[in-house]
């Protein structure tokens, strides 16, 4: 069959005829204004095919039996074209009769998408107006071109262009066709500064969300020119200068050319940077009866002759609310009000604390989540409908949300409700994949080659709940795991979970052994305050000891065998991190107690405790400080080897796994420790490369010590509770292909047999 189109090259030019006789129309325009217009004796429709001529009389403005009006005759026109059902009208008089000739607009038959690939037939279809069995109009089509074309602008492809063509068919029906062609993704070919002093471009583009288009950015849409992206660009370079000092920054203009080739832009940003300020007097100003300005001083964040920051001034405010809710003020309102002293480059700041009106929280309304519950996004809030409004709760409700790990966005707006002291909380989410499969190969200097392949899904049914099976295979190790966790068991704000799991170890290289471990462990975890949680824990598992070495250690060859270990135990932690992956600021505490006794064979009782610490240096660097030790003391009988401490590795780079601790003086078999203590101070900073490479390095120093062993008096043992210590440097790259990390690390303090490793590397991919 041959397909004939015909092209719709833009809106028509619509031939409209009013045509009247003489002698219906002489008085009209001869006669003036005493001569009467004569009377339409009866209206006639031709032309039509699927709509009723009473239907086309009743959009008309002038009836049967009225005189003849060219303002009614116009407006008739008028309307017949406004309802979309013709493609041209005419208005004709015959003798005293008034004649309506239409051309019916035709019926789509279908819609079809010709060269999408980059966007599916269902992204573009959702913006079209025109549909099978809808009428054909030629500013439908138009609209629907334009609409598209912007869903390209937003996905990069500026060079998209859109032809509309029809395919005329019998009874008044065509095919719509759209002729795409995509064109190549539009990129940024080079982003430019004009007026930066203080920063290099190089350092602004560091800052901004839009990247320059390089052929490593395969995996990224950074590079793709945004409009949308490029407002945001301007505000973070704002929110950049005024973290940095720059009290009177402004973005001037921020221009994108594009090339002649349409294959690329050129975006030119234009700031004034002002001078640097710094903070000068720094007040707190009550307004509330009873609430004491010296009660809130030790939280304010900005003080006297620092560098200006508009970032603290923010975080002095959220922490201002939280210590007066602390205090019983819920409803208060913290407005900064800042004097600029621009002869001495101060800014001083006055932090108004005003009663704000007393709202309540009417109704929390939840939309976008498809798969997800509604009770699910419900639990992590922190305010419940009835509850006083507060900020702080909000955006704590709205971070809860985000690091469930469910959504690619979370918006949680709220607007007026039915009555003044009344807000209605909207909460917007976006769901993101929960489910994932994963099959993994790499090589580590500890394990050597490494195999995994896990099935994990985190948001089960909609329901939040957590399954995971996974197996790994090493050259030492082989390990099987199944994990569940219901985060909120039996309705209460109780994460119960169960893991089941079966580990074979060789730890011939270490001690001449192999160890064979299968067991469950039941644990429930709950939220002692907001930042405060506990995990409690029940672990069942039997150990077993096998493989041992002719010239093995007789501490060695006495743990052979199969031991039942039944324990109980918990751990406490406080987390006040800004986020729990990669953390920049804040910090963490934990505690941690087991006891091993209710049954089976071992019985001993083991404490662990540790803090990590994390400070952004700048933007990009950050400092961190851990220390960590722990204690197991055996009750009633000595601690088993592989019930003890081993410090080495990960843990103490510049040491091998189970590298320092007493040792057997003859076989040199590690015997690990009841007693250890490790920390690490380490800074971390970007190498010079774009952050989206996900390349950083470290400088960093470990120190640690274990010590204590508990073995026949038979045995010959080398133990010295002294301070090892290293240094060195790493590089951690998070590349498409999976995590890869290098350390380089001298032992710089060590006793005579500790076994020392300078180089250690890890890499692992996903697919």
């Amino acid at each position: 069959m041959v397909r004939v189109a015909r092209r719709l090259v833009g809106p028509a030019t619509l031939a409209v005829g009013l045509a009247a006789s003489p002698a219906a129309f002489a008085q009209v325009r001869g006669a003036g204004a005493e001569a009467a217009a004569p009377i339409v004796s009866a209206i006639r429709v031709e032309g039509n095919q699927r709509v009723e001529p009473e239907t086309v009389i009743s959009y008309m403005s002038i009836r049967a039996g009225e005189r003849f009006d060219p303002v009614k005759l116009d407006l008739s026109l008028k309307a017949l074209y406004a309802t979309g059902l013709f493609g041209d009208v005419q208005i004709r008089a015959e003798g005293n009769d008034l004649v309506v000739t239409v051309v019916e607009n035709p019926i789509i038959n279908r819609v079809v998408l010709e060269g999408n690939s980059k966007l599916s037939e269902e992204q573009l279809t959702k913006e079209l107006q025109v549909k099978p069995r809808v009428i054909f109009t030629r500013a439908k089509v138009q609209s629907d071109v334009q609409r598209m074309l912007e869903l390209y602008r937003r996905a990069g492809r500026f060079a998209a262009t859109i032809e509309p063509k029809i395919v005329q068919l019998p009874q008044n029906r065509v095919d719509l066709i759209f002729e795409i062609k995509e064109g190549p993704n539009t990129g940024v070919e080079r982003i430019s500064f004009i007026g930066n002093k203080a920063f290099t471009d190089g350092e602004l583009r560091e800052e901004i969300a839009t990247r320059e288009s390089r052929w490593y950015r395969f995996f990224s849409s950074e590079d793709n020119y945004d409009p949308d992206r490029m407002t945001y660009d301007r505000e973070l370079l704002r929110k950049f200068y005024l973290t940095n000092g720059y009290a009177d920054f402004r973005v001037l203009s921020a221009v994108a050319d594009l090339t002649p080739e349409r294959d690329a832009f050129f975006i030119t940003f234009t700031v004034d940077e002002g001078e640097i300020y710094t903070f000068g007097g720094i007040d707190i100003e009550s307004r509330i009866r009873d609430l004491v300005p010296d009660e809130l001083r030790s939280q304010l964040l900005t003080l006297e002759g620092e560098t200006y920051n508009a970032e603290l001034i923010e975080k002095t405010i959220d922490r201002l609310t939280d210590a007066a809710g602390n205090l019983g003020y819920a409803f208060i309102d913290i407005r900064p009000v800042l004097k600029r002293d621009r002869e001495k480059h101060t800014v001083s700041i006055t932090y108004q604390i005003n009663e704000a009106p007393r709202v309540y929280v009417e109704r929390i309304n939840i939309q976008g989540n498809v798969r997800t519950l509604d009770e699910v996004i419900r639990r992590e809030f922190r305010l419940s409908e009835g509850d006083a409004f507060n900020t702080a709760k909000k955006e704590r409700s709205r971070q809860r949300l985000q690091a469930l790990g469910f959504f690619d966005k979370v918006d949680v707006t709220q607007v007026q409700g039915s009555a003044p002291d009344r807000t209605v909380m909207n909460v917007e989410v976006q769901e993101r994949s929960t489910g994932e499969l994963q099959v993994g190969a790499g090589f580590s200097s500890s394990e050597g080659v490494v195999g995994e392949v896990s099935v994990r899904e985190r948001n089960l049914l909609g329901r939040g709940q957590d399954i995971r099976i996974s197996a790994s295979l090493s050259q030492k190790r082989t390990q099987f795991d199944f994990g569940f966790t219901e985060p909120y068991f039996l309705g209460r704000n109780v994460a119960a979970g169960i893991d089941l799991f079966n580990i074979d170890r060789d730890y011939q290289d270490e001690a001449q052994y192999d160890l064979r471990r299968t067991g469950f462990a039941l644990r429930a975890g709950f939220n002692i305050s907001e930042f405060l949680r506990m995990t409690t824990r029940y672990t069942l598992r039997q150990d077993e000891i096998t493989n041992v070495g002719p010239f093995a250690s007789f501490a060695v060859k006495e743990a052979e065998g199969q031991a039942l270990t039944s324990m109980v135990g918990y751990v406490l932690g406080y987390d006040r991190r800004d986020r729990p992956q990669r953390p920049t600021d804040g910090y963490y505490l934990f505690i941690g107690q087991d006891f091993a006794g209710l049954g089976g064979d071992v019985t001993y009782i083991r404490t662990t405790a540790g803090a990590n610490y994390y400070y952004p240096i700048t933007s990009s660097v950050v400092a961190s400080l851990s220390a960590e030790g722990g204690y197991i003391h055996g009750l009633g009988q000595n601690v088993r080897l592989n019930d003890r401490f081993d410090v080495g590795g990960q843990n103490l780079r510049g040491f091998k796994d189970a590298g320092i601790g007493p040792r057997d003086a003859i076989s040199r078999d590690s015997l690990g420790g009841n007693i250890y203590a490790i920390g690490t101070a380490e800074v971390s900073f970007p190498v010079g490369l774009p952050d989206e490479y996900g390349i950083r390095a470290s400088v960093f120093t470990d120190f640690g010590t274990l010590f204590e062993v508990d073995t026949a008096p038979t045995v010959s043992v080398l133990d010295d509770s002294s301070l090892r210590m290293s240094a060195g440097i790493g590089i951690s790259w998070d590349s498409p292909f999976g995590p890869i990390r290098v350390d380089f690390a001298q032992a710089l303090l060590k006793e005579d047999y500790d076994e020392t490793q300078v180089f250690r590397f890890s890499f692992g991919t996903k697919f």
